[in-house]
C-alpha cells in the first residue's frame, strides 16, 4: 500500500520502468534526510527513477545529494510546478486571449 502523498507511473505499458512519485505540501525547506529516504523508499518499490515535488523550496545540501547519486532524482519546489501547472493549463484557465493578425498579400492587387 502506497501512502497518500506517494505514487508510482509505469513508463511503458509492460511496467518495465517505473518513477516512484512523492509530493510533499511543506512550509520550510525540504532537506537532504527527507530526499534520502525518498530515495530508499525508491529502491523498495523497485524504481529507479523518482520524481520529488514539493510546494516549498529544496536546500542547497538536497539538490547537491539529488544531483551526484546514481538514480535519477528529479526535485521539483513550488515555483517550477507553478510554471509546470500554467505551461500545461492544469489548475488553471485562460482568462483572456489576443489575436494578432497580418495583412494577406494574396489579396491586394499591384499594379
Amino acid at each position: 500500500m502506497l501512502p497518500l502523498d506517494s505514487g508510482i507511473i509505469h513508463e511503458d505499458r509492460l511496467g518495465l520502468d517505473t518513477i516512484y512519485l512523492q509530493a510533499k505540501r511543506w512550509d520550510h525547506s525540504v532537506g537532504r534526510p527527507e530526499i534520502h529516504k525518498f530515495v530508499g523508499a525508491l529502491h523498495g518499490r523497485r524504481a529507479r527513477k523518482g520524481v520529488f515535488v514539493t510546494t516549498s523550496t529544496f536546500t542547497s545540501d538536497a539538490i547537491e545529494y539529488a544531483a551526484q547519486i546514481d538514480t535519477k532524482v528529479v526535485l521539483v519546489d513550488g515555483r517550477t510546478l507553478a510554471r509546470l501547472m500554467i505551461l500545461h493549463d492544469v489548475g488553471c484557465s485562460p482568462a483572456q486571449t489576443f489575436v494578432v493578425k497580418k495583412l494577406d498579400s494574396d489579396y491586394f492587387v499591384v499594379d
